[in-house]
């Protein structure tokens, strides 16, 4: 099995690898080979390079070490739930280094154990993610009652309706989600998202 170490900053100004020694220390009590994923992109943002490259290498029974909650998710809950959806799909086991009850699941071969560790850390995991995402609600609502004091207008990025529309007729088609990324030019993430607010 293989650690695939996460980590990731929101800008280019921050140090990404600030967190690499200690997770790499974290994993030294695991006899597991490991792979990095070092990016500065936001935690809001569902579609980033390195976390795609990480869950489209990953193999069932890897596991995917982070330094916190907040450094894998800042989603909203939708975004998040499609994330949780890939990692379960991919078999992957989630670490988080500053959330002791999920190393228990790393030392234990009970089922019974395992089980309820699982559910505890579901619902751990869960409301770090929230937090994280309202934690940042708050912040951009700060910085928009700034913007607005100061009478700036942002320009909002418009969805690429026709790209979207490409993913909803291939879908109906059978493709896979791979074949409709590749056939689009896009991630699997944008492919699940488009395809999750096609069906609300």
């Amino acid at each position: 099995m293989t650690i695939r170490i996460y980590v990731r900053a929101s800008t280019k100004d921050q140090d990404a690898t600030r967190a690499l020694n200690d997770l790499h220390r974290f994993a030294d009590n695991l006899n597991d080979s490991r792979i990095e994923y070092i990016e500065n992109e936001s935690g809001t943002k569902l579609d980033r390079p390195k976390l795609n490259k990480l869950l489209n290498e990953a193999r069932d029974g890897d596991t995917l070490l982070v330094e916190s909650v907040d450094r894998l998710s800042r989603l909203t809950q939708s975004d998040f739930n499609i994330l949780k959806g890939r990692l379960k799909d991919k078999g992957l086991k989630l670490i988080v280094a500053d959330l002791p009850t999920t190393h228990i699941s790393m030392n234990t071969d009970d089922s019974i154990t395992s089980s309820i560790m699982n559910l505890i850390n579901d619902l751990l995991i869960d409301l770090l993610a929230t937090m994280a995402r309202l934690d940042n609600e708050k912040r951009i609502e700060r910085i928009k009652q700034g913007l607005a004091l100061s009478g700036y207008k942002p320009n909002g990025k418009k969805a690429n309706t026709a790209k979207h529309d490409r993913i909803i007729e291939l879908n109906s088609k059978g493709l896979t989600k791979d074949e409709i990324a590749n056939a689009v030019g896009c991630s699997n993430m944008t492919v699940y998202r488009v395809l999750k607010n096609n069906n609300k």
